[in-house]
């Protein structure tokens, strides 16, 4: 499960390659969620988060959207 990105509290990662359409997954002390990186950025799951945790996350994802894909692209060998 390579970690992507950490702000603050927030882990973003891969798990294995459960599914072949990209996503992220999302960890924090509070609870977790998943995010299609495509066609677009959108929820996919989510455990235990507030709407305002799940915007604030889906704010950073979309903000590095491209750069979860490409490292996506790299890890998973695409």
């Amino acid at each position: 499960m390579p970690t992507v990105l950490i702000v603050g509290n927030i882990r973003f990662f891969f798990n294995s390659r459960e599914e072949s359409r990209r996503h992220i997954h999302i960890e924090t002390p509070d609870g977790t969620a998943k995010f299609w990186l495509e066609p677009h950025v959108y929820l996919a799951t989510f455990y235990n988060l507030s709407e305002k945790e799940l915007n604030r996350i889906e704010s950073i994802v979309k903000e590095k959207q491209d750069d979860f894909i490409k490292e996506w692209n790299r890890h998973f060998r695409i």
